[in-house]
């Protein structure tokens, strides 16, 4: 091993997992930074290590993005759906992290703009979950225009209008109704978030097609719930399939379908127990 490799590790909780992860990256020779160095030196930083929940990884990847590094999670949270390893298997992926035995797969993003009444910018951001339009005041209503492709569709008051990637339909997205997307899938998910409407039914749209919202009060475009952008009276929030994608570390040949039956812990056993293929041969 090479003493000039890096890994950029982000973390939430102060707990033991953390320390021990620096200490087993040590023991291979890989140096531990805790921010993105200078230019000229982050040719030595070979991915950035999320340590916590999900929301540490989102953080993580804002990092990685700018830098154009891949990201690798390991879960010391709760549900940890974005994660690729949970705590106990620790030693085996920061192994697998020295020996560089992982491939990177790429994430479908979002690129958010707001524009003021008068159609002039006003603010841009990016989501690899969702971009949340929420009310900037509790109370009352969020009285929205949902447009694709220029065309609009509804019309409703709602507290809000969530737009999700297949990656995010795990999280706010699925809270407020939505389907789960496969990740592999390339598409758009709209989600009316406790719309007061007869029609406000959660639509999946090309990857194409450019989503916009229009609202008449004032609200908050919120990009994977930390990210912020002020949205003023009149103003107009479109979302479309994202410039740059988010590069995710793969470690095992698991599929989704596992993973999600794993995270959310669904019942696949039962009094009428289904026959595996295994057990049809």
């Amino acid at each position: 091993m090479t003493n000039n490799r890096a890994v950029l590790v982000v973390s939430h909780f102060e707990r033991h997992d953390v320390d021990k992860a620096v200490e087993l990256l040590h023991s291979y020779g890989i140096n531990v930074v805790n921010e993105l160095p200078a230019e000229e030196e982050q040719a030595h930083v070979e991915l950035v290590l999320s340590l916590g929940g999900d929301g540490t990884f989102l953080r993580a990847t804002e990092i990685a993005r700018k830098a154009n590094l891949p990201v690798l999670g390991i879960n010391l949270g709760h549900v940890g759906f974005l994660a690729e390893w949970e705590a106990d298997s620790l030693e085996t992926a920061i192994h697998a992290v020295a020996d560089r035995e992982y491939r990177v797969e790429e994430r479908m993003t979002l690129d958010v703009t707001v524009f003021n009444e008068d159609g002039t910018v006003c603010g841009t951001g990016w989501a690899l979950n969702e971009c949340s339009l929420e009310k900037s005041e509790r109370r009352g209503v969020l009285d929205s225009i949902l447009s694709v492709d220029g065309a609009p569709v509804s019309s409703f008051g709602c507290d809000g209008v969530i737009v999700s990637t297949p990656t995010g339909s795990t999280a706010y997205a699925f809270s407020a109704g939505g389907p789960i997307l496969w990740p592999s899938l390339d598409a758009i998910l709209v989600v009316p978030n406790n719309a007061h409407a007869l029609f406000a039914k959660p639509l999946v749209v090309s990857p194409q097609s450019e989503v916009a919202v229009d609202t008449r009060k004032a609200a908050h475009a919120v990009c994977d719930g930390f990210r912020v952008l002020d949205v003023p009276p009149r103003g107009r929030v479109e979302v479309k399939y994202g410039s740059q994608k988010v590069r995710w570390v793969r470690m095992d040949d698991s599929t989704f379908t596992d993973r999600m039956v794993t995270k959310f812990r669904l019942p696949v056993d039962g009094w009428r127990r289904p026959v595996s293929w295994a057990e049809k041969q």
